[in-house]
């Protein structure tokens, strides 16, 4: 049935589906649920992640492949017992990533849609993870103004136009706001850069995933905030991430 649904990994999909039902009666349901359409990570409610199973619900952002990139290069530059936060959290699948690869790290997460609220509590409460309810840095605890090690952001970077070009399944299953960038793709992302000096400690860092398209760009948005910048690529991944270190001489934002 999913072979002729379109399916193209029909057969590991029909053993992972198999190993997950809990009835012939739940298996028959998932089956369906996927020959509907639906994407597999929503059908067995999770998704594979740097060696976790990621708690996904139907309509929050499934975690990526090449995201992990992101959290390799986060993890070369963490420290144990570093704060570390990630903001448009999603799911928790980047925080709960370093966490169980790092251990000891204050771990805390944001992000505005309450169905990602509850599915990264879920992914990130196991390594002592928090996570809040809200608009990017608004969400967070004062008290972390200027003490944040490591900052992760996956924000949402395609371009509006471009979001009719994407896969079928992101756009009819995936939510709107953890797609859309705007215009250019880079609103959010400006937003985030243009307040990470005001959060990041002296020697922090911020990690935003971008596309290849974009990393020029990106960089200089970075460049513009004050933060000593790289870009790192990962072709085999198609994987793109900016980092930016707060040096201590960046200028507040305003």
């Amino acid at each position: 049935m999913l072979r002729s649904a379109g399916c193209v990994f029909a057969e590991d999909e029909t053993q992972l589906l198999v190993s997950e039902a809990q009835s012939l009666e739940d298996l028959t349901k998932k089956v369906e649920m996927r020959v509907d359409g639906l994407p597999l990570e929503y059908v067995i409610g999770w998704a594979p992640f740097c060696g976790l199973r990621i708690v996904v619900e139907r309509g929050v952002f499934v975690p990526r492949q090449r995201t992990e990139f992101l959290v390799r290069q986060a993890e070369e530059l963490a420290c144990s017992g570093d704060l570390v936060v990630d903001l448009c959290c999603g799911s928790g699948a980047i925080g709960a990533a370093l966490a169980a690869a790092m251990g000891d790290i204050m771990l805390y997460g944001s992000d505005i849609d309450h169905i990602a609220i509850r599915c990264a509590r879920k992914n990130v409460t196991t390594f002592g993870g928090h996570i809040f309810k809200g608009d990017l840095f608004h969400a967070l605890p004062r008290w972390m103004k200027g003490r944040i090690n490591i900052l992760v952001a996956n924000v949402p970077y395609v371009p509006t136009k471009a979001i009719e070009l994407l896969p079928l399944e992101a756009r009819l299953y995936e939510p709107n706001l953890a797609l859309d960038g705007g215009g250019d793709g880079l609103n959010i992302l400006r937003r985030v850069v243009k307040e990470a000096p005001d959060w990041l400690a002296v020697g922090g860092h911020l990690l935003i995933e971008t596309s290849e398209m974009q990393a020029t760009q990106t960089f200089e948005i970075f460049t513009n905030s004050g933060l000593a910048t790289k870009v790192v690529r990962d072709a085999e991944r198609d994987a793109t991430v900016v980092i930016g270190t707060n040096s201590g001489d960046s200028p507040p934002s305003l």
